[in-house]
């Protein structure tokens, strides 16, 4: 008996402290507050007219199936100063990554203030003071412009009971990012605006995807054009791996491109014409040679081998020794290997000097990233907190490693039979299309893009039940983003403002 009894005691010692434990937790729970909003008045003259606006800085919460929040998006919102126009264009616009958030479109491209670095990629941003210059090309006189962040960057995160889970995956992400845009329509009364999306890199994955997801949901929301920058619909054409033989096809005129760029290749010639014979040698004669493989007799090897050599600048015993399949990776290492310098992959105009010259890829990082993130990392919170009097407590993340690291690229529901493949939303794209009339797309494409290549657009645009009749395909001698280039800025900006007015 008295051991029974020792043993109950310890029972409910144990369940009491559980229960106290439990009730502890329940007190410290920090309740949720309510979402933070700044809004300031501004004006500016974009497209030759003076246009007075609001900017609306704020938090958007997410809810569950019982109405609890569970996820904060934020968001910076412009729009027209007075009476609301529900008829007047939106377009939403977000980056890529995934774990990017929307600082490069906001200050590189379509923001009302942006920053400049040097537009020929002659030298990094360096350290601060950056410029903050009104954006004499910006759109707020055709549309209204919102700069979505995603759960896990910029100040958006999960909250409440919410989990990373929910929203880092290709079809969690789209979903999120669609209940946002439904939220902020309703909120706006803006359902019957003409809705514009802006993406850029993965953010043309996300473009495709959320637009799939608007037309489901009980709230279909059709919309009326994509602005595809940097496209990565198929992720066939831009993974640069081994045994991946559509990468070494879509590469290489980037390849050629750059070449020509580095003058180690294609002198004497313009770079449209160097690189439409690329195109024409990629398309009739290396895709053959790549499926042909080890039957390719001497003489064909030799031939290709040379034409590889007339077109990268790269030496035919390199050529050779990479049995004619060139890695993009390498590629920027070896280019100028002679010179010791490694160039950017965002933008292979951009040139790093490492210490290692003898890697076959790069060591230090990426030239074009760390070239300009410290003057867009820093601007964007000055700009914030000096111009928008944005007062959060919490960093605003640029980038976020960890959600890429963990993001999930599963694109069926659990439970279902799903093979590991290539990303691939562009069939979304074209079933969208025929389903809405009025659905064009316009993609802009850097010559010297190193990874989204544009040849890539090309093969995949021409494919997947795409209406070409309804897709534009621009050119801009940049890369990844073509707008820190200056003539790129303003081309891309003048095909955007083109788009947006075109019926």
């Amino acid at each position: 008996m008295k051991s029974l009894y020792i043993t109950l005691t310890l029972i409910f010692v144990v369940i009491t402290f559980a229960i106290s434990q439990e009730v502890k937790k329940e007190e410290v729970a920090k309740p949720i507050p309510e979402p933070k909003e700044f809004v300031t008045a501004h004006q500016g003259t974009f497209g030759g007219k003076l246009i007075k606006y609001k900017a609306i800085a704020g938090e958007t919460y997410l809810k569950d199936k019982d109405g609890e929040p569970v996820a904060s998006i934020w968001s910076v919102t412009y729009k027209l100063d007075g009476v609301e126009n529900t008829n007047r264009p939106v377009t939403f616009i977000f980056n890529g990554g995934p774990g990017s958030a929307s600082v490069w479109l906001h200050l590189g491209l379509f923001g009302p203030q942006i920053t400049k670095v040097n537009s020929d990629a002659a030298e990094d941003d360096g350290g601060a003071p950056y410029p903050l210059i009104n954006n004499t090309h910006g759109m707020l006189d055709l549309t209204d412009l919102v700069f979505i962040d995603p759960v896990g960057t910029g100040y958006s995160r999960v909250i409440g009971k919410g989990k990373e889970t929910d929203y880092w995956g290709l079809n969690e992400d789209a979903s999120s990012i669609a209940t946002f845009m439904r939220a902020w329509v309703t909120k706006y009364k803006r359902w019957n605006s003409p809705k514009y999306i802006a993406g850029e890199s993965f953010g043309t994955t996300r473009a495709a995807a959320v637009t799939y997801e608007l037309e489901g949901g009980g709230q279909a929301m059709a919309l009326n054009g994509l602005i595809l920058i940097s496209q990565a619909l198929d992720y066939q054409g831009s993974t640069s791996e081994h045994d991946n033989i559509v990468s070494y096809v879509t590469y290489f005129p980037s390849m050629a491109a750059t070449a020509w760029y580095h003058k180690k290749a294609g002198q004497g010639k313009s770079l449209e014409a160097f690189v439409d014979e690329a195109r024409k040698f990629a398309l009739d004669e290396y895709v053959s040679a790549l499926y042909k493989g080890s039957r390719l007799t001497k003489e064909e090897e030799n031939h290709i081998a040379d034409r590889i050599v007339y077109f990268t600048g790269l030496s035919k015993t390199y050529v050779e020794l990479a049995n004619l399949r060139l890695l993009m990776p390498r590629f920027r290492k070896e280019l100028l290997r002679d010179k010791g310098i490694t160039i950017g992959q965002l933008d292979g105009r951009y040139m790093g000097n490492e210490s290692d010259d003898v890697a076959d890829r790069a060591t230090l990082g990426d030239p074009s990233s760390y070239g300009i993130d410290a003057a867009y990392g820093a601007i964007i919170n000055h700009y914030l907190s000096s111009q928008l009097n944005v007062d959060m407590d919490r960093p605003y993340l640029t980038s976020n490693g960890e959600l890429s690291s963990k993001w999930r690229w599963r694109d069926v529901p659990d439970g279902r039979y799903w093979e590991p493949s290539y990303v691939n939303v562009s069939r979304k794209l074209g079933d969208a299309m025929r389903r809405n009339k009025d659905l064009k797309v316009l993609v802009a494409s850097g010559y010297y893009d190193l990874i989204c290549p544009f040849f890539d657009a090309e093969y995949t645009f021409a494919r997947n039940g795409i209406l070409k009749e309804r897709v534009t395909l621009t050119y801009y001698e940049g890369g990844h983003m073509m707008y820190v280039h200056e003539p790129d800025f303003v081309k891309l900006a003048g095909d955007i403002r083109k788009f947006l007015t075109t019926k």
